[in-house]
């Protein structure tokens, strides 16, 4: 039986089980000793409730290796209409307003601003000022940018950054590994080099997190 859960660990239950992709929304509720009496969930009508609570069931317990019991579980799904407003509904778009790259004797900072529904979000980093470490700096700068978006919900690593030599073609590759509370996840990106090199692997860094967030850049 599950012992003394935090708070802490409560929300991190919530944010794991979030993270399911028909789960919309997680209540998880425990006693004064700390165990868990009741999950609520509300989720999309694309699995049955059984199929579910199992997912449910193993998710918690992969993650916190914490067992519940099934009837503790209750399933709240939306209703068909709802499934069609989200396929429909328009996503986030990353609108790249500016990249800047100041060098001061051997350090670079990278500063990258993206707006999103018209919010300006500006993300930064520094590092030694060499060539290959100012292209990991846009993309590092743009991860941060987009975690200023999303509040920290999500963290993100840069796995690496290159621009790379395709045919006639110039390309700036992107590897972004998503970290949360269930382990990591990497996502690969890229894009075509056409004169700014730091515009494109700002690009090649959202097209890697495309794949989880559902981003449209624009230039």
């Amino acid at each position: 039986m599950e012992r003394g859960i935090s708070a802490a660990t409560l929300a991190e239950i919530e944010e794991a089980l979030s993270q399911v992709s028909e789960i919309k929304a997680a209540r998880v509720v425990a006693s004064a000793a700390g165990e868990i009496e009741e999950i609520h969930v509300l989720a999309l009508p694309t699995k049955s409730p059984k199929q579910l609570v199992r997912d449910i069931e193993s998710t918690i317990m992969a993650a916190f290796g914490i067992p519940v019991d099934h009837k503790k579980i209750s399933i709240a799904q939306l209703g068909q209409e709802v499934l069609s407003a989200e396929a429909l509904k328009p996503q986030p778009r990353a609108s790249i307003k500016s990249i800047n790259v100041e060098v001061t004797g051997v350090i670079a900072n990278t500063s990258v601003a993206l707006e999103f529904e018209d919010d300006l979000y500006i993300g930064k980093a520094s590092g030694p000022a060499s060539q290959t470490m100012r292209q990991r700096l846009v993309a590092e700068a743009t991860l941060n940018a987009v975690e200023r978006y999303l509040g920290g919900v999500m963290s993100f690593a840069l796995e690496d950054i290159d621009v790379v030599r395709l045919g006639r073609e110039s390309v700036a590759v992107a590897c972004v590994v998503l970290v949360t509370s269930l382990g990591e996840q990497a996502f690969s990106g890229a894009a075509l080099v056409h004169q700014n090199e730091k515009d494109s692997i700002v690009k090649a860094t959202l097209d890697a997190i495309n794949r989880r967030l559902g981003f449209l850049t624009t230039s």
